[in-house]
C-alpha cells in the first residue's frame, strides 16, 4: 500500500513538473552561443597589450534575442583568471543560477572549466549588455545584449532605418588586475585610466589614436536607433553628436516618454536608446560623436574625451574628399555639471499606457534607508604603511557596512540551507547612527565589515531610499540591482526628509530602471516588488567602489506555489 502511494506521489509530481514546464515553456526560439574566454594582443594608443576577450573579439560579440526567447551560452575559460559572466539587466525570473556575479550566485568558472548559462527573456525588450562579474575583468569582457520585440510587434516610436550599438569603455595601458590588487593592498586609490573608448576605439582626440576611431556612416534623411551602453569601469559619461539632436526613447530596456536632448548622461551599468534623425541634405562637414566624464567626487579621474565620427555617405557625383571636410565638435557640459545631470534624469518617465503600464507598487511592506559612500579602515598592511588619508585604507559602505565577499557561492548556501559561515541576515535596515549625512562628516569615519544580507518574504513590496554621504566627499553613485527592475520615485539634495519628501513622489509614471545614480550630496527613492526568489546583488557600478565594499545582497525567499520557488541548481554549476 505504501509503495503504491509512493508511486502515485511520484507520478503526480512528475505530471505536475511536466505541466509546469508546458505552461512556462518559452514562447520564442532558443538562441545558442559559445563564449571562449581567451587572451588576445590588442594595440591601442601605440601600445600592444594582452587582454582577456570573448572569442578574440573586443568588444565582445553581440547577443541578439527576442522577448520570449531562451538564451543558452556556453562559457569556456581558457585564461589564468577565474571568470563569471553577468547578463546585466536581465530579470532572471527563477533562473538566478544564470545571473553571474562571482560568489553571489555562482562560484567562478576556473581555468579549463566551462558553465552553461541558460535563461529566458521574459517581459523585456530593448538594450542591455553582458560583462564579466569578478574583480576588474569587465574592463575588456563586455558586449551588447539586444532584445528585439516579439515578431510582428512594432516599436512605440518610428521604425529606424538602421540600429547601431554604441558601447563606451575605459582603457588602461597597464594590467588592470595588477592595478586593483595593488590598490586593495595599499588602501589607496587605483591608477586612473588613460582613455575612454567608443566600440573599443579611443578616437582622434588622443595621441597616437587617429586610426583607432569608430566611424558611423549615415545617409541623409534617415532615422537611426543608437543603442548606447556605458561599460566603462569607473566613470559616468556625457555624450553628444555635433549639430544633431537626439530623441531618448528607452532607458535600461524600458520604453520612456520620448524627449529631445543635445546631450545624454549615462552612468556605468546604464543603457539608453536614442533616435538620431540625419539631416535631409548632404552636409559639407563631418561630425564628432564625443563622450567625456561627469565626475563629482574628490578623487582624481580620467578627464579625457573619447570620440567617434559621424560621416554622411558621399554621393558618387561629389568629388570632394571626406577627409577635407571640416570636423565639427559638440558642446559637452563641464565635468561636474550636477544641474544638467539632475535635469536630465528627471526627464525620464515611463510610457505608463495600456500596452506598457508602469506597475508601481502602491502599497509598501518594508521601508529601508541606506547610506552609500566612502569611509576608512585602519591600516592592515604588514608594513603598517597605507596610502589612504592619515595612513588609513579607503573603504566604501552601505549603512556603514563594507561587504566582504564570501569564498562560497551565497545562492548555493541559501538553497541548501547552509548559510552558517557564509553570510548573516542582520544587514542594518537603517543607518546604525544618524548624522548630517551631507554636512560636516563625523569624527569617527571607521566602518564595519561583514557578509550581511537582507532577507525578504516572497512578494514583499520594498521602498528604498539611498542617501549619499560626505564622509570622504559627496559623490554620485550609480547603484545597480540584480534580478529586478525598480521605479525611481523621486530624488533630491541634502538629507532625505521622511515627512516632506514622500508627498512629492511620482507614483504615476516614474522611470523604471535597473541602475540609478544616487545624486552627489543627495538621495534617490525607489520601489520594487520582491517577486523573484534567489540571492540578488546590489552594488555601486563604479568598479573601484564595489572593490572597496559598496555592495550588499537581498535574499528573496521562495513563495508557496511551485512557480514561486527557485529550481535546483544545474549539474554543471562551478565549484569553489
Amino acid at each position: 500500500m505504501i509503495s503504491s502511494l509512493k508511486f502515485l506521489l511520484f507520478v503526480m509530481t512528475t505530471l505536475s513538473l511536466l505541466l509546469e514546464l508546458a505552461l512556462s515553456k518559452h514562447s520564442g526560439t532558443t538562441k545558442h552561443y559559445k563564449f571562449d574566454i581567451k587572451m588576445r594582443s590588442v594595440t591601442r594608443l601605440c601600445q600592444t597589450k594582452n587582454i582577456v576577450t570573448v572569442n578574440g573579439q573586443f568588444p565582445g560579440p553581440t547577443i541578439t534575442a527576442r522577448e520570449g526567447d531562451r538564451v543558452i551560452v556556453k562559457v569556456v575559460n581558457h585564461v589564468q583568471y577565474n571568470v563569471s559572466i553577468h547578463w546585466h539587466g536581465v530579470r532572471q525570473l527563477r533562473s538566478g543560477w544564470a545571473d553571474g556575479p562571482a560568489y553571489i550566485t555562482q562560484c567562478p568558472i576556473q581555468t579549463g572549466q566551462s558553465y552553461v548559462y541558460n535563461f529566458t527573456i521574459t517581459g523585456q525588450r530593448g538594450t542591455l549588455f553582458w560583462h564579466a562579474h569578478i574583480s576588474w575583468l569587465r574592463v575588456t569582457l563586455y558586449g551588447p545584449l539586444v532584445i528585439l520585440p516579439r515578431r510582428g510587434v512594432p516599436y512605440p516610436f518610428p521604425q529606424p532605418y538602421k540600429e547601431i550599438p554604441i558601447v563606451f569603455g575605459e582603457w588602461w595601458k597597464a594590467d588592470t588586475e595588477t592595478i586593483v590588487n595593488q590598490a586593495l593592498q595599499t588602501g589607496g586609490a587605483p591608477n586612473i585610466s588613460e582613455a575612454y573608448t567608443v566600440n573599443g576605439l579611443p578616437g582622434p582626440l588622443y595621441n597616437c589614436s587617429a586610426k583607432d576611431t569608430f566611424k558611423l556612416k549615415v545617409k541623409p534623411g534617415k532615422t537611426y536607433l543608437l543603442r548606447l551602453i556605458n561599460a566603462a569601469l569607473n566613470n559616468e559619461l556625457f555624450f553628444s553628436i555635433a549639430n544633431h539632436t537626439l530623441t531618448v526613447v528607452e532607458a535600461d530596456a524600458v520604453y520612456v516618454k520620448p524627449f529631445k536632448t543635445d546631450v545624454v548622461l549615462i552612468t556605468p551599468g546604464q543603457t539608453t536608446n536614442v533616435l538620431l534623425k540625419t539631416k535631409n541634405h548632404h552636409p559639407n562637414a563631418t561630425y564628432l560623436m564625443a563622450a567625456r566624464p561627469y565626475a563629482t567626487g574628490p578623487a582624481s579621474f580620467d578627464n579625457s574625451t573619447t570620440a567617434g565620427i559621424l560621416e554622411y555617405h558621399t554621393p558618387s557625383n561629389k568629388i570632394m574628399k571626406i577627409n577635407k571636410l571640416p570636423l565639427l565638435k559638440p558642446q559637452l557640459p563641464v565635468f561636474n555639471d550636477t544641474t544638467f545631470a539632475t535635469r536630465f534624469s528627471k526627464k525620464l518617465r515611463s510610457l505608463a499606457n495600456s500596452k506598457f503600464p508602469a506597475k508601481v507598487p502602491q502599497k509598501v511592506d518594508r521601508r529601508f534607508l541606506f547610506t552609500v559612500g566612502l569611509g576608512l579602515n585602519p591600516c592592515s598592511n604588514p608594513n603598517k604603511t597605507c596610502q589612504g588619508p592619515n595612513n588609513t585604507m579607503l573603504a566604501a559602505t552601505v549603512n556603514n557596512v563594507s561587504f566582504l565577499m564570501p569564498n562560497k557561492a551565497m545562492l548555493q548556501a541559501h538553497y541548501f540551507n547552509q548559510s552558517r559561515g557564509v553570510y548573516t541576515t542582520d544587514f542594518p535596515t537603517n543607518p546604525p547612527f544618524k548624522f548630517n549625512y551631507t554636512g560636516n562628516p563625523p569624527n569617527n569615519t571607521f566602518i564595519t565589515s561583514g557578509t550581511k544580507v537582507v532577507a525578504l518574504p516572497f512578494n514583499t513590496s520594498v521602498e528604498l531610499v539611498m542617501q549619499d554621504t560626505s564622509i570622504i566627499g559627496a559623490e554620485s553613485h550609480p547603484l545597480h540591482l540584480h534580478g529586478f527592475n525598480f521605479f525611481v520615485l523621486g530624488q533630491g539634495f541634502g538629507n532625505f526628509n521622511p515627512n516632506n519628501d514622500p508627498v512629492k513622489f511620482n507614483l504615476v509614471d516614474p522611470a523604471e530602471r535597473n541602475t540609478v545614480g544616487v545624486p552627489s550630496g543627495g538621495w534617490v527613492a525607489i520601489r520594487f516588488l520582491a517577486d523573484n526568489p534567489g540571492v540578488w546583488f546590489m552594488h555601486c557600478h563604479l568598479e573601484v567602489h564595489t572593490s572597496w565594499g559598496l555592495r550588499m545582497a537581498w535574499i528573496v525567499m521562495d513563495g508557496k506555489h511551485r512557480n514561486q520557488k527557485l529550481p535546483p541548481p544545474p549539474s554543471d554549476l562551478p565549484k569553489c
